[in-house]
């Protein structure tokens, strides 16, 4: 029997690399690191949601359950956001 984990992947990684790319415009300072960073802050912010299809799993969410994956992303996306910009501040201020 041969295995193939290939399809497997974290459900929320496209939704936030996407996220970020489109916020990207509101944080014209930030570099492309940093913006990799805000996507690694946010993610581990995120509980680990792993799908074969992206499809399936938004096809048995509820309503509820939708707008709960995007409360805690626009939450884990802020926080990321500020926490990257908060550490290149710093990392400016001390030169």
């Amino acid at each position: 029997m041969v295995l193939n984990f290939e399809q497997i992947h974290n459900y929320y990684e496209r939704l936030v690399f996407e996220e970020v790319a489109r916020l990207t415009e509101s944080h014209p300072n930030f570099t492309s690191d940093m913006l990799a960073d805000v996507a690694c802050v946010a993610l581990n912010r995120l509980p680990a949601r792993y799908v074969r299809h992206d499809v399936d799993m938004m096809f048995y969410l509820t309503e509820q359950e939708r707008h709960a994956i995007e409360q805690s992303m626009e939450e884990g996306l802020a926080f990321a956001f500020a926490f990257v910009g908060e550490r290149a501040a710093r990392r400016l201020a001390l030169g």
